[in-house]
């Protein structure tokens, strides 16, 4: 049985791909910070195909929830296929203007929280890719555009996914040699409920589909260890292809 952890599963990118991956008959351990909307979620995912479900209610801010969260999985499965790195927090507003603890939470959930689950799931990792040499484990990212390119008014969202884009990249380098390889998808607006708050500037129908988004993460997942993709781009057609 192959198996996923995702953060951020209760809504938009995270819930979508859990939803895919339940349909591939994976084993998924899923987080978000409320337990009712990750029940819910399980329900539909057993529905769907899962094999298994385990939903562990964390918020990514608290770092004494981190090792738990990937604890809960190791005792579920064993071992993991996949590392799904959703969770997010946005933060817009001039750098001019940043508040330093909305700076701290941003930095927390967006690239430490992401550190500190990596540190905990490499061994899992590099056992299911032992275990699989020909596919190898995966780990998949959700950065962002303003990541790669700068974005007026995102610089300290900006700056926190690139953190997690350079991450990525540096784990490629140590691990993929191991059969762990991971890719960084950077898009620009997604279709979900944490984009709209700028539907009054960009149109919906413009806006990349979420499930543009998640055949990329299938087709990740899919790819032989022979192949890394460290980071995909993703710009709104009709754009310069430089901006959110």
């Amino acid at each position: 049985m192959r198996t996923a952890l995702l953060t951020g599963a209760s809504g938009g990118i995270g819930r979508a791909v859990a939803r895919a991956l339940a349909g591939m008959g994976y084993g998924l351990t899923i987080t978000a910070r409320r337990d009712a909307a990750l029940a819910s979620l399980a329900d539909e995912l057993r529905a769907e195909g899962a094999t298994s479900v385990v939903r562990v209610p964390a918020d990514l801010a608290d770092r004494d929830a981190l090792a738990d969260i990937v604890a809960r999985h190791r005792n579920a499965f064993g071992s993991m296929n996949a590392l799904i790195l959703n969770a997010g927090v946005g933060t817009a507003g001039s750098i001019a203007d940043a508040d330093l603890r909305r700076i701290d939470k941003t930095l927390q959930v967006n690239f430490t929280a992401a550190t500190a689950l990596l540190q905990h799931a490499l061994p899992m990792l590099r056992l299911a890719a032992s275990a699989d040499p020909a596919r190898g484990a995966k780990i998949i990212g959700v950065a962002s555009v303003a990541g790669v390119y700068a974005e007026p008014g995102l610089g300290v969202y900006g700056a926190s996914k690139a953190a997690l884009l350079s991450l990525l990249e540096t784990l490629n380098a140590e691990e993929s040699a191991n059969g762990v390889t991971a890719t960084a998808l950077a898009p620009a607006y997604v279709d979900t409920d944490m984009a709209a708050w700028v539907a009054d500037r960009v149109p919906v129908a413009s806006m990349i589909p979420l499930e543009d988004v998640v055949g990329l993460v299938c087709a990740l997942l899919n790819l032989s260890s022979n192949t890394t993709v460290a980071r995909i781009v993703l710009a709104r057609s009709g754009t310069s292809g430089y901006h959110a």
